[in-house]
């Protein structure tokens, strides 16, 4: 098992590009599979998750070709549709969460799909439901296989209807989206997740020849179209490295620049730092991040704690909430986070109180971190990493302790950031992988 050694207290100064953005290439990659016609996506980051779903691709007999760094030809014009009932498909499957965005293509265009109970960061129950009621709203049957922890979906046609899902999930937005698209008639989905990633996915599928309206809003309305065609497509940057770099600069940096961010795309996340009392300079479409030697929470305008909380977009990115506990233990004041998605996301934050940060952790969903100032520096220690987000913050709180730090099981922080140890050393910090 791979760790990083992290020597801390070394300023990081330069100019850092964010890799192309995870979720959305899974999305991407995934919709590849509605059309025999080539798609070329580029800005595909080379990580751990992307990477394992590209080899499930190519096992079910899509033709993968790279085109050069980041860019890759997809054409699944010949697959192997017996494959999918595998035991090997089933065991790759639950490995890879981003996995389960096969379903919603394979039903639309071959009226078949396998799903296994997927893998991916163990940060509390995450439901398929959602996903499930869709597939089953537009005329998909669904069966438990027995003895194996496998469900299989059938659907001779897919009809357009009239759906309201039950919570604003982005993978189950993506995957209906997908089943959609090659349905009979018209669907309308209501309370749709509206992220930056799934409006790249409806514009995407649009010029592959879907007819989709609504794209950027939570009422998504779509016409069946026979077939799709191909098309070329780049991924936005990732926003949650562009929040994990924000974080880093504002701890460890002595002047950062992060290029080419798309501002446009990364909604109330530059502002959630702000309240943190952290500098954002937007110039152009980077984002400049000055030195920190002070920098102090907001309160509300009643003079309350601040409360910085996750929520569906245009909320706040649940991804970014350890991050930024993480840059509230060096900030003037205290906040309270409430992690309201997931009910393990917060149980990391034991191994920063071990290296001296003053954290009171609530419940399983809330946390009240009570700032350091820069007067009480962060002890170095042995930690291990329990899923990617948790991983990063917890690499920036070595970044700024007082030591030498390890982190243990590193691939989960692989799985969603490429070369970071390479990447955070060309600036000036001192990552070893070992």
């Amino acid at each position: 098992m791979d760790s990083f050694i992290i020597e801390g207290g070394h300023a990081l100064k330069g100019e850092i590009v964010p890799q192309g953005a995870k979720n959305e290439a899974l999305e991407v990659i995934c919709a590849t599979l509605l059309t025999s016609e080539e798609v070329e996506i580029g800005n595909i980051p080379d990580i751990l998750d992307v990477n394992n779903l590209i080899q499930l691709l190519k096992d079910i007999g899509v033709k993968v070709t790279k085109k050069g760094k980041g860019v890759y030809i997809f054409k699944a014009d010949d697959l192997d549709l017996d494959y999918l009932s595998s035991d090997e498909f089933v065991n790759k499957c639950a490995q890879l969460r981003g996995s389960v965005m096969m379903i919603g293509p394979l039903l639309g265009r071959f009226g078949y799909a396998t799903v296994a109970k997927p893998g991916g960061d163990k940060i509390g129950r995450r439901r398929l439901d959602t996903h499930f009621l869709g597939f089953r709203k537009l005329g998909a049957v669904y069966n438990r296989i027995n003895g194996r922890d496998v469900y299989q979906l059938k659907a001779a046609c897919l009809k357009g209807c009239y759906m309201l899902l039950d919570e604003a999930s982005v993978t189950g937005t993506a995957n209906i989206v997908m089943a959609a698209v090659l349905a009979e008639g018209t669907t309308t989905i209501y309370n749709a997740a509206c992220e930056p990633y799934i409006q790249q996915l409806c514009r995407m599928l649009c010029r592959m020849g879907a007819k989709i309206t609504g794209i950027g809003s939570n009422l998504l309305t779509i016409e069946g179209v026979k077939t799709l065609g191909g098309t070329t497509h780049r991924l936005l940057p990732d926003m949650i490295e562009v929040g994990s770099f924000i974080a880093m600069a504002a701890m460890v940096g002595d002047g950062i620049r992060i290029k080419d961010v798309s501002i446009e795309n990364l909604g109330i996340i530059p502002d959630a730092f702000r309240r943190l009392g952290v500098q954002v300079v937007e110039e152009g479409d980077d984002l400049f991040i000055p030195r920190h030697s002070h920098y102090q929470i907001d309160s509300f305008i009643d003079g309350t704690i601040m409360t910085l909380s996750d929520a569906p977009w245009p909320g706040l990115t649940p991804d970014l909430l350890s991050v930024l506990l993480v840059v509230a233990t060096q900030a003037q004041g205290s906040v309270l986070f409430h992690q309201k998605m997931f009910e393990s996301r917060l149980f990391f934050v034991d191994k920063l109180i071990d290296m001296g940060a003053q954290i009171i952790l609530c419940d399983p969903h809330r946390a009240v971190v009570v700032g350091h100032d820069h007067k009480i520096r962060l002890r170095a220690g042995r930690m291990s990493s329990p899923d990617i987000r948790a991983g990063i913050a917890l690499l920036i709180a070595a970044l700024s302790a007082e030591g030498t730090s390890q982190i243990n099981n590193i691939s989960q922080i692989d799985r969603g950031y490429e070369d970071i140890e390479g990447r955070l050393n060309a600036l000036g910090a001192r990552i070893t992988r070992k």
